[in-house]
């Protein structure tokens, strides 16, 4: 391949002989040919200048007390985002996980492992909610590193059913204890909290999004309609195409308890998680939502133009901390879309930002700082 030197060097030995052949036109069109080849070779030099290789392993974190002025070192959660961006920007794999401090040793909220054991002779009383909060008596002993949608059931050798829900927008784990006796074809709306069968024993996390300071305001709530959000629990995962009409016995056989002539059979302990299943399911579906997305497109995980968001934000990009009481300080419409449960998404997506910081797509100037 002749490089432009060559060329050029080619045209200006065919300007020296036409000048001394006295061809005036030639000299004026080789001319015009060496300035027309500059300024394309000068273009061409700049396009392929603006071509950005994003290949890569890019992190990003948010962390706890970050708007308060809290060191990352210092942090006791964080959040962690790591994308494998193409060379083109596409996102090739993503990975985020929730990294908590316990004991001096940092743990992951994503483990599924769980262990439960039910103590059949306790009946469950509920929790003192509100400012003077106080556990009441659970049936269950959890070994847990996930409370998020977790639940726990098993059946005695008598068919006494034992139920543990963790429920999404109180936060609190609530029991359930019915004995074989028990009219099973009943609608799931008949376990209300009022009536005692649904019982709120134990606050699992604070930050609820519903926070009772009693529980008459509750009294007629059943687990399927805490609020509007607790759709999130029946939309996917173990209680699918369950609802306030169905039987017990049908959502009950959802958990694997098993029923003969109406009567619950006896069940070791067992756990899992609902909806999309915890931290873990949640983070998943935040993964896979991101794979093939352009990360030259998805800058945000949440859209901040959302006019639920005005005033949301402060002076200097920090998210949900200088709003007035009552006023937006959540993502939760995110709910509604790829997260799924209680996950709030604005921490995810700073530390989602800040690997896009990372991979030189955005600036840290850029990002929003997420309420963690």
């Amino acid at each position: 391949m002749i490089s432009f030197d060559m060329f050029f060097y080619f045209l200006y030995n065919q300007c020296v002989i036409s000048e001394k052949g006295e061809n005036k036109k030639m000299r004026k069109i080789l001319t015009f040919i060496v300035a027309l080849t500059s300024i394309l070779f000068l273009v061409a030099c700049g396009e392929s200048e603006e071509v950005v290789d994003y290949s890569g392993v890019y992190e990003g974190y948010s962390w706890s007390g970050e708007a308060s002025g809290v060191a990352f070192e210092e942090a006791t959660q964080y959040i962690k985002t790591t994308l494998y961006i193409a060379k083109d920007g596409t996102i090739v794999d993503a990975a985020m996980d929730f990294q908590i401090q316990r004991n001096g040793v940092w743990v992951s909220r994503l483990v599924t492992e769980a262990t439960a054991e039910i103590d059949y002779e306790v009946n469950p009383v509920a929790a003192t909610p509100g400012a003077n909060y106080a556990a009441g008596t659970s049936m269950f002993t959890v070994t847990t590193g996930d409370w998020m949608s977790f639940y726990a059931v098993g059946v005695s050798e008598d068919g006494t059913v034992a139920l543990l829900l963790v429920d999404p927008i109180t936060r609190y784990q609530f029991e359930i204890k019915l004995p074989s006796t028990f009219d099973f074809s009943q609608n799931v709306s008949a376990l209300t909290v009022g009536s005692g069968l649904l019982v709120p024993t134990r606050r699992t996390a604070g930050g609820a999004l519903v926070s009772p300071n009693d529980w008459e305001s509750l009294a007629e709530k059943h687990f399927l309609n805490m609020s509007y959000w607790s759709h999130v629990v029946t939309d996917t995962g173990v209680l699918e195409g369950v609802s306030a009409t169905s039987s017990v016995q049908l959502m009950l056989e959802k958990f694997g308890v098993e029923f003969v002539g109406g009567v619950p059979q006896q069940m070791d302990a067992d756990t899992g998680f609902t909806g999309l299943g915890g931290w873990a399911g949640n983070y998943g579906a935040i993964r896979e939502y991101l794979v093939g997305k352009s990360a030259l497109e998805v800058l945000s995980l949440v859209d901040w133009t959302d006019e639920k968001y005005e005033g949301s934000i402060n002076e200097n990009n920090q998210f949900g901390v200088d709003v007035v009481a009552g006023a937006t300080r959540t993502a939760q419409n995110s709910i509604d879309t790829y997260a799924g449960a209680t996950v709030r998404l604005s921490r995810e997506s700073e530390s989602y930002q800040k690997a896009l910081v990372a991979a030189g797509i955005l600036t840290l100037e850029e990002v929003i700082i997420g309420r963690f």
